[in-house]
C-alpha cells in the first residue's frame, strides 16, 4: 500500500490524523518514533532552518532536496507545504510532478499571491488570487498527479486576509468544484472561534484540515466534536522546540563556563548514534569489511 493510500486509510480508520512538521530527516525520525500519523514538510520550518523569513525565499529545489532526504529516513506519509505552487498553474504542473516523484503523499496549495508572506506575522501582506485563477491551479494539480490516492489540499487564506467566513466558504466551495480532495482552513485569531464556526458551517463534500498554531486550545477531543475535520497539522512546533532547546542549552554553557552541568540534561551521544543507525552500520562493517 502506498503512503498516500495509507494516509487516506488512516483518516478513514481514526477520523482524525495528526501530522507533525519536520524540517530535517532527524526531526522526521523523532516524529515517527513519537507516533504521529504523518509529516508536514513545512516551508516555514525550512525557512527558519536557513535563518530566513517564510516569504517564498526558499526555492523549490531546496525544499525538494530536504523532502527527499526526509523521505529516505521515514515510512510516514509526507504532506508537502508548497505555498502558492511556486507561480501559476503551469508552475503547479511542474511542482506536483516533482513532489510526487520525490515521495510525497499530498500537497497543500494556498490561494495567496506569489511571493507569499507567512500567515501569522502581524500586519503581513495577505493578498489572495482570483478564485478562477486558483481553481486553475487545483485542476492542474489534479490532472498532473499519477497516483489517484495522492491528496491535493486547497488552503484558503480568506480568514487570514480578513475577508470573513462567507468569503472563506465561497472560496472553499469553488475549490472543491475544481477537484480539491480537502480544504485547509486557517486563522490567526488567538482563539479557535473562527475555525469552529467555519467547520460547523461547512457542508462541502470533502473534509477539512486545520493548523492549530495560533489557537492551541483546539485539541483533538474538541476537534472531533466538529465532525468534518480530518487532519490536524502541527505547523511550526518542531522548529520552535528545537530552537527552544538549543537556546537554553547554549546560554547555560556560556553562563556555566562549560558543559559540566548541561551534559546530564541532554540526550547522551549513544542516543544520537541510535538515531543515525550507527549500530546497523557497525554490524555491516563487521560483516562486509574484509
Amino acid at each position: 500500500m502506498s503512503p498516500a493510500k495509507r494516509l487516506r486509510a488512516r483518516m478513514a480508520e481514526t477520523g482524525l490524523v495528526h501530522i507533525m512538521a519536520a524540517h530535517s530527516p532527524l526531526s522526521a525520525i523523532l516524529a515517527e518514533e513519537a507516533g504521529f500519523d504523518g509529516l508536514w514538510a513545512s516551508g516555514f520550518e525550512l525557512s527558519a532552518l536557513y535563518g530566513l523569513p517564510d516569504m517564498s525565499l526558499i526555492s523549490m529545489t531546496q525544499h525538494l532536496d530536504m523532502l527527499r532526504a526526509i523521505a529516505g529516513r521515514t515510512t510516514l506519509p509526507i504532506v508537502a507545504d508548497i505555498d502558492t505552487g511556486y507561480g501559476n498553474a503551469i508552475n503547479v504542473i511542474h511542482a506536483v510532478g516533482e513532489y510526487e516523484r520525490a515521495g510525497t503523499s499530498a500537497v497543500v496549495i494556498e490561494d495567496k499571491t506569489f511571493p507569499k508572506v507567512t500567515s501569522l506575522v502581524a500586519d503581513g501582506r495577505q493578498e489572495l488570487v482570483r478564485i478562477e485563477e486558483f481553481q486553475g491551479k487545483i485542476e492542474a494539480a489534479i490532472t498532473t498527479r499519477r497516483n489517484p490516492d495522492f491528496l491535493v489540499i486547497a488552503r484558503t487564506e480568506a480568514l487570514i486576509a480578513g475577508h470573513g467566513e462567507a468569503e472563506a466558504l465561497h472560496r472553499a466551495r469553488a475549490y472543491v468544484e475544481a477537484g480539491a480532495d480537502m480544504i485547509l482552513i486557517h486563522s490567526k485569531q488567538k482563539d479557535p472561534s473562527e475555525i469552529e464556526s467555519f467547520s460547523r458551517a461547512w457542508t462541502g463534500s470533502v473534509p477539512l484540515a486545520i493548523v492549530p498554531n495560533a489557537y492551541p486550545d483546539l485539541d483533538a477531543k474538541r476537534v472531533k466534536t466538529l465532525r468534518n475535520v480530518r487532519m490536524m497539522i502541527y505547523g511550526n512546533y518542531g522548529i520552535r522546540a528545537a530552537a527552544t532547546a538549543m537556546q537554553e542549552t547554549f546560554r547555560r554553557i556560556i553562563a556555566d563556563g562549560g558543559v559540566q552541568n548541561v551534559h546530564k540534561d541532554i540526550l547522551p551521544v549513544e542516543q544520537i548514534f541510535r538515531l543515525q543507525n550507527m549500530y546497523e552500520v557497525k554490524a555491516a562493517e563487521a560483516r562486509f569489511l574484509r
